[in-house]
């Protein structure tokens, strides 16, 4: 990844009629580096990539692409691939035809356009199936022939909407990897849509987590897990317990909660992560009752009634379960909680 500028948004914003989509959002995206917009429906996340794309033009603001500013440019004049959600393979073409299409259409000429295609369908593991028709081959292989039909025609920036939401949950982890080793591989500038919080952990440089068409935050996976800047984040953002309390003099307190925490005293909010919360049976220091105990395979999910909030706590499977009603003492580390309001 370099500092060079691939992709800049300068209070942008996109209105259809009285709804506001997208609210004055500035941001700007490295060349080589993978962005991840994340949120909830109807938070902007899909209408600023439209944006980029050339499939919505903004209401006003700017939108620059490779240094040129494109606002007012359609989707043809812009150097934009683009990864739909169905793949959109030409179903009547096999593999190689369908990646060649894009370069011949634009006037190559049809054997340096299967050439090229021919070499790109090599570098991303699909050499041998290029005569093959897109019913022929399974999701995982069709998704990589949408993103190779994408790079064979060079573009200043890759786009991905939402690319595995019609792959099944078991392929989704091997799906996201092949897509992230790629766009590493070729240095591609790629911007990405989802709503899946652990796929954008998964594949991103940074993530622009957005809420009601603003940019709530920007960071790399662990700062926005690690260090959330609002309690929307954090809830958003894996699962969180959300504790709302007093601050005097380095100290939260919350009912028999008393916490080590640095900044302005008076009213705050906390997030404690799940996981941060280590359960012994007894009554020592701040204690909950335990009401229910759930086996999710790889952890242990708890739900504990305390004096201060309904906490969720987990504990991997290598340590025993705890039966529901059986009073523990919460082990918080000094580090665990994370000001968020």
């Amino acid at each position: 990844m370099t500092d060079e500028i691939a992709i800049e948004f300068v209070d942008v914003t996109k209105n259809y009629g009285a709804a506001v989509a997208v609210d004055s959002i500035s941001l700007s995206i490295a060349k080589g580096e993978m962005v991840t917009f994340l949120g909830p429906s109807g938070c902007g996340k899909t209408t600023s990539l439209r944006l980029i794309a050339g499939l919505e033009l903004p209401t006003s603001g700017i939108v620059r692409i490779a240094g040129r500013d494109v606002s007012q440019r359609a989707a043809s004049e812009r150097n934009v691939g683009m990864v739909f959600q169905s793949y959109a393979l030409f179903p009547h073409m096999n593999v190689l035809e369908n990646v060649a299409y894009g370069p011949m259409i634009r006037g190559e000429a049809k054997a340096t356009a299967r050439a090229r295609a021919t070499e790109i369908l090599e570098q991303i593991g699909l050499k041998g199936l290029s005569e093959r028709l897109p019913s022929e081959l399974s999701g995982g292989q069709q998704q990589r022939v949408a993103v190779a039909r994408a790079i064979v025609q060079q573009p200043d920036v890759l786009l991905f909407d939402e690319p595995l939401s019609n792959v099944d949950a078991k392929l989704r982890r091997k799906v996201r990897g092949e897509i992230r080793d790629l766009q590493k591989r070729f240095g591609l500038t790629a911007v990405y849509v989802t709503h899946d919080q652990e796929e954008a952990l998964a594949v991103s440089d940074r993530i622009v987590v957005m809420q009601a068409g603003k940019i709530a935050q920007i960071g790399t996976p662990r700062d926005l897990y690690e260090r959330p800047a609002s309690p929307f984040v954090a809830d958003f953002i894996g699962d969180a317990n959300l504790i709302s309390g007093q601050v005097s003099k380095g100290r939260f307190v919350s009912a028999d909660l008393d916490l080590p925490l640095a900044g302005a005293d008076g009213q705050a909010q906390i997030s404690l992560r799940p996981e941060r919360i280590g359960l012994t049976p007894g009554d020592a220091g701040p204690v909950g009752t335990v009401r229910s105990c759930t086996y999710l395979g790889s952890r242990w999910e708890f739900e504990i009634e305390t004096g201060f909030a309904e906490l969720l706590a987990s504990r991997p499977m290598t340590e025993a379960p705890i039966a529901p009603g059986t009073r523990v003492s919460l082990n918080i580390p000094d580090t665990a909680p994370i000001r968020v309001a």
